[in-house]
């Protein structure tokens, strides 16, 4: 199955203490990279987090970013450390008596100082279990991206897949009467310059030019690459650098036919075929 490496996800959960969104997006990568950006109450399950990307996710730069908002009766509420407080004001009480001029104390410079206004505790296990759930959820969502975005390069491919066996099956039945033809052309030639040949040698010359210009192994070479990307688009594996293998394969039998053509319909054909290569190549960048 293709799946591309290009996709996106936004997914949100509203619970008591809060909302929490979860957004993942994906561009094309050799390997998997994963940059996770989290709030601070989820740093501790950054870990777990990768694990469950990693188990869906092969190839491609990922950016999983969460965002936690927490409910505004939770962010008006000041919490006051007691022992801490009491702390604090018997060591100003302590300086105070030593002084020889005494001065009250300032309550908001009690509240400045550190320790003694606690943050407003959410419960970290709630928002850790939230956020697995919800990022399993995303996950799904993305996949299902990944693999309708992977349908529509499928198709792509396939079209060009199937120019490229028409080209192909069309030279292999060309191919048998070429040096017949050639030889034809050449004779023709001869005796329009009314020049006389030696029989034998033309022979040996159109078997040397037949053995140069036989383009048989090239042709079932790249008959059995497209039946291997048969095989490569059936796999439920990520196939993308198998298939950027085969281009490349495919690109040598193409160069190697242009290479040994004699014929300007061989040639056409050889340069067709490097298009739709070259075409491919580009949109396989794209596949996991």
């Amino acid at each position: 199955m293709i799946k591309s490496m290009t996709a996106f996800s936004h997914q949100s959960v509203e619970e008591s203490w809060g909302i929490l969104e979860c957004e993942i997006r994906s561009v094309n990568q050799r390997y998997l990279d994963i940059q996770m950006r989290l709030p601070d109450e989820l740093r501790s399950s950054e870990k777990r987090l990768r694990e469950l990307i990693s188990e869906k996710v092969k190839r491609g730069k990922l950016e999983c970013t969460f965002r936690l908002l927490p409910l505004d009766n939770q962010g008006n509420e000041i919490h006051i450390d007691e022992e801490h407080v009491s702390a604090v004001l018997g060591a100003c009480k302590l300086i105070s008596t030593r002084l020889h001029q005494p001065s009250e104390i300032n309550p908001l410079e009690v509240l400045s100082w550190p320790g003694v206004i606690k943050e407003s505790q959410l419960d970290k296990q709630l928002i850790v279990d939230s956020s697995v759930a919800l990022l399993k959820i995303s996950l799904d969502d993305f996949m299902a991206n990944r693999i309708e975005e992977g349908a529509r390069l499928e198709e792509m491919l396939q079209q060009r897949h199937r120019a490229m066996q028409a080209i192909v099956a069309e030279e292999k039945q060309r191919q048998p009467g070429l040096i017949e033809r050639y030889r034809e052309k050449l004779l023709d030639r001869l005796k329009e310059i009314s020049i006389q040949h030696d029989a034998d040698r033309l022979e040996q010359e159109l078997v040397y030019l037949a053995h140069k210009m036989d383009v048989s192994e090239e042709l079932d070479r790249l008959q059995s690459h497209f039946e291997e990307m048969e095989n490569i688009f059936n796999r439920d594996e990520p196939v993308g650098r198998r298939l950027d293998f085969i281009m490349q394969e495919l690109n040598r039998e193409a160069n190697t036919l242009g290479s040994k053509s004699v014929d300007i319909k061989t040639t056409q054909a050889s340069v067709e075929l490097k298009v739709l290569i070259e075409q491919m190549r580009e949109q396989i960048q794209n596949i996991e």
